[in-house]
């Protein structure tokens, strides 16, 4: 099996695709060891030890490192455990741990839509769905739609994007022009 990586624009993060189907739908980011013991794949890679994140989109799995590590002795042994989960095709999620698709957690910070903008937020959904997280997605990581209020369009950033040096930058001067050009009543985009 031969396992490919590429680096993505968060110089602490790495992308491996696998060449298979990663997660069937969805994804799910897992932030810390906790998190991952919902996932034998995710659990064993935080076991390696430096790793502070790992995510899993469609047909890659995103790791990221705690500042200062050197993916030189951290990438072989990431590679092993992928390569050790693979050809023993074990399961990425334990059966309690349901289907793994990530769903953002409910939050009273964040604005809710309001429904008189229902087809201005069908828009922004579409546009995020189909401009957005591909390219996002070729870079190891997910935007999520968290909300639009007067004219505010709240996003969160997963996987390799989560805090990149350049996510604020890809917010700014890439999704929320994009946004803008094709739905007037957008006027900014925050992270959320």
């Amino acid at each position: 099996m031969l396992i490919e990586t590429e680096t993505t624009p968060n110089p602490a993060t790495l992308k491996f695709l696998p060449g298979r189907t990663v997660m069937d739908s969805g994804t799910r980011d897992f932030a810390d060891p906790e998190e991952a013991e919902a996932s034998p794949l995710a659990e064993a890679l935080f076991s390696v030890g430096d790793v502070t994140g790992v995510f899993f989109g469609g047909d890659f799995i995103s790791v990221t490192a705690a500042p200062g590590t050197d993916w030189v002795g951290l990438k072989p042994e990431i590679l092993a455990v992928l390569l050790d989960h693979y050809t023993a095709d074990m399961p990425l999620f334990r059966p309690s741990a349901g289907n793994g698709i990530a769903v953002p957690p409910e939050s009273d910070e964040l604005p809710l839509d309001d429904p008189a903008d229902g087809e201005i937020v069908d828009q922004i959904k579409e546009l995020i769905e189909t401009r957005v997280r591909p390219a996002v997605a070729s870079d190891g990581g997910d935007i999520v739609y968290r909300g639009f209020q007067r004219g505010v369009v709240y996003l969160r950033m997963q996987g390799a994007c989560a805090g990149c040096p350049s996510s604020a930058a890809t917010l700014k001067q890439g999704i929320e022009q994009l946004l803008k050009h094709y739905v007037p009543e957008v006027t900014e985009v925050r992270a959320a």
